[in-house]
């Protein structure tokens, strides 16, 4: 009973936080924004904590900072596994770890997704002939390009390959690994809640 009212209060307060760190999310997207006392006391309240993310270079490509996803996906974990007390009363180290799988796989799924939908719609634009140097196409080329140059360099090791080829490769190992992935984790999740201990 007290362990599920503390569970309760603590999970209110994972929710508020993932909301503050949101805002301040939001609020660096747009200049001036995060300026003022509100500002400044939101910084406060969670920069502390976004920024121990911000130190894996494997959550940023280019111009792109995936570690709010990451750092969202953490607070995420920590309220189902309070939400899971409150309702259930117990915790499981299976039921844990499945929590981390799936947490840790929707941040991976969604940068996927992400670079798949960018290759997508660089496919199409090359396809149509849009302006490849009007700036949003460059945006966009800077950001999948790193990607696709690791995807190709591992599937046609040192062969020569194309824009398009290398679009379409890319496009369909981003697309086979989230599906694929999506498929292995929520299997591996499934094994994991049923754990006993």
């Amino acid at each position: 009973m007290i362990l599920s009212s503390i569970a309760r209060i603590l999970a209110a307060l994972v929710i508020v936080y993932v909301f503050l760190c949101s805002a301040r999310v939001l609020m660096t997207w747009i200049p001036g924004l995060d300026t003022g006392k509100a500002g400044e006391l939101l910084a406060r309240a969670t920069d502390p904590y976004l920024r121990w993310f911000r130190r894996f270079k494997i959550l940023r490509s280019g111009a792109f900072d995936f570690s709010p996803i990451a750092a969202l996906a953490v607070l995420a974990v920590l309220n189902d596994l309070l939400t899971n007390i409150v309702y259930s009363g117990t915790i499981t180290v299976g039921l844990v770890l499945a929590l981390v799988l799936s947490a840790a796989w929707s941040a991976v799924g969604f940068i996927l997704s992400f670079f798949a939908v960018c290759a997508a719609a660089r496919m199409i634009a090359y396809v149509m002939r849009w302006n490849s140097l009007h700036p949003f196409w460059v945006v966009i080329d800077s950001i999948i390009n790193p990607v696709l140059f690791k995807i190709n360099r591992f599937i046609y090791r040192s062969k020569f390959v194309n824009y398009i080829q290398g679009l379409i490769t890319g496009f369909a190992v981003l697309l086979v690994l989230r599906l694929g992935g999506g498929l292995l984790v929520s299997l591996a999740s499934r094994s994991l809640e049923r754990l006993p201990f």
